[in-house]
């Protein structure tokens, strides 16, 4: 039996709104989300990752780590990135 999945994307899914950047902060923040989790689907990850070079991995992986680092309490970091909510971590 599989396990449910853990990760969501449905804001993708479900927004209807205006995606654009420069118009307002609000809409530059739904904007982002819907880039994002549009960009992370399966199907465009299996094409696009093999095709880049290791300093654009390094480079994609430096900024969401590190803008991970600055934002989230490390708590945050297991509960919401890893999706680790039976580890206890103080912030």
């Amino acid at each position: 039996m599989d396990s449910p999945a853990k990760h969501r994307h449905g804001f993708v899914e479900s927004y209807d709104g205006m995606v654009a950047f420069g118009f307002s902060r609000d809409v530059d923040e739904k904007s982002l989300i819907y880039y994002l989790q549009k960009f992370s689907d399966d199907d465009l990850m299996s094409i696009l990752i093999p095709r880049l070079s290791d300093a654009e991995i390094d480079n994609i992986f430096t900024l969401l780590s590190s803008t991970m680092r600055k934002h989230l309490k490390e708590s945050e970091y297991h509960r919401y990135f890893l999706k680790d909510d039976h580890h206890s971590h103080g912030d």
